[in-house]
């Protein structure tokens, strides 16, 4: 698929190695379509192989929402079939991790993030919002299971947070404040800052060797479907395989020479 044909995203690569993905269905609230998750699934696997691309910010068009998730009225089926056996979960096409692309990603949520929204935020590794985004599941008020969504909330959120939001649907919304309480993100800032802010964090994961980057990101991930002790003798293998090939891409003592640190905001 061609990246320069697509209609519901855009993507720009940028010098400082940073891909700048954003969902571009403002006219619908950014909600994702049969296109958008056929158009991710082919971002994914570019940029995994692109090695001019270390880091993503992922965000979305300007709006009253960051995404309210499926398009209910025109987004076709999203399943990507019509036979019972052969759907599939939209976001096996519309996350990274599903489509093994371990290049970090920086969410930005602006505005309201609901329902099928959270397959972007739970398979994000920074997500960040705007002092205006509200975080809510609203699948039970209409009479339909919340199940997908909510089950990728848990391995970032405590159960309760995680259940209150799932069975509350429509009649409680997490403001941004108490998304950072329960981590649901880990910095808040002014709409006006927020794009800048998700640039400069995945910029500065880019400026890292990008197989110490990735091959962190990918044994976390995977830690995630394992037992502890399973998740810690799988994960031996990635330093012994990325520390080796990293070796040459950093002069330590430089390195150590022109570090510096940040508070957190």
């Amino acid at each position: 698929m061609d990246i320069s044909t697509f209609q519901t995203l855009t993507f720009q690569k940028h010098p400082d190695k940073v891909a700048v993905v954003t969902i571009n269905r403002p006219e619908a609230m950014n909600t994702f379509n049969r296109e958008m998750v056929d158009e991710f699934e082919a971002l994914w696997s570019l940029i995994a192989a692109d090695d001019e691309i270390h880091a993503v910010v992922l965000r979305a068009a300007e709006g009253r929402a960051f995404s309210a998730g499926v398009d209910v009225r025109n987004g076709g089926n999203v399943m990507r079939s019509d036979a019972l056996w052969n759907r599939t979960d939209p976001g096996e096409g519309l996350g990274p991790k599903f489509n093994r692309c371990w290049k970090p990603v920086v969410c930005a949520v602006h505005g309201m993030c609901a329902a099928g929204a959270f397959y972007w935020v739970n398979e994000a590794d920074i997500v960040i919002c705007s002092d205006d985004a509200t975080f809510f599941e609203p699948h039970v008020t209409y009479g339909m299971t919340a199940a997908l969504e909510p089950i990728g909330l848990s391995y970032r959120l405590p159960l309760g947070d995680v259940l209150r939001m799932a069975l509350l649907g429509n009649d409680e919304r997490i403001g941004a404040q108490t998304a950072l309480r329960i981590g649901l993100v880990t910095e808040v800032v002014p709409f006006s800052s927020l794009w800048t802010r998700a640039h400069e964090l995945a910029a500065k994961i880019a400026e890292k060797p990008s197989i110490a980057v990735q091959g962190t990101v990918r044994a976390i991930w995977e830690s995630l479907d394992l037992t502890r002790s399973a998740a810690l003798q799988n994960g031996l293998k990635y330093p012994l395989l990325g520390n080796a090939a990293g070796t040459a891409q950093v002069d330590r003592a430089d390195v150590m020479s022109r570090a510096k640190t940040f508070e957190i905001r």
